[in-house]
């Protein structure tokens, strides 16, 4: 076989058929260092198996290597997913938190009551279970902090006392700089 390539180097390829190996009958002109084989009889020798084996670990680091970014990209994804469920789970509470009948004006930062009466109507109050002498008319479902985005905060306990702490912070820090 001999092959041409554009670098004017003609190659005769001859292969022994017991050691399948390049017999070394090239006719490259040119320096060695620019040779696209090995030129010197101390360079090792290049077999076909040596080809493959270089090419299927290429194709394995390749692999692997495309494997752990698609991982990462999955499990972004994953979370992805998740916040969208939360999000529209928050955005699905809001409205029907918005729709529960309410007879004062709402401001944001306020903290609300949130209670069911027997017909299963649901309404806000400003008054907490503790504030009812003697018990709430109504059964209680949460205590909700009103947002300036127009969205509601579940608050665990009841009251003000039921506040994260950022706020009460963040109000010191601005009284203290004379902010407030």
């Amino acid at each position: 076989m001999v092959f041409s390539s554009a670098t004017n180097v003609s190659v005769v390829l001859t292969v022994d058929d017991e050691l399948k190996r390049y017999d070394g009958k090239a006719l490259h002109r040119g320096p060695d260092h620019a040779a696209p084989y090995p030129v010197s009889r101390l360079a090792p020798a290049i077999e076909l198996v040596d080809l493959a084996r270089e090419i299927a670990q290429a194709d394995t680091m390749v692999n692997s290597r495309v494997s752990a970014k698609l991982k990462v990209i999955a499990d972004q994804v994953r979370s992805l997913q998740a916040q969208a469920r939360e999000a529209l789970e928050q955005a699905s509470r809001d409205q029907a938190l918005h729709h529960a009948q309410c007879n004062f004006q709402r401001r944001p930062g306020h903290i609300y009551h949130l209670y069911c009466r027997t017909d299963g109507s649901r309404y806000f109050s400003m008054l907490a279970p503790a504030d009812w002498r003697g018990g709430a008319p109504h059964s209680f479902e949460g205590s909700y902090r009103l947002e300036a985005d127009m969205s509601w905060t579940p608050l665990d306990g009841e009251g003000p006392a039921a506040d994260d702490d950022s706020r009460e912070l963040v109000a010191r820090l601005l009284a203290h700089k004379g902010l407030t």
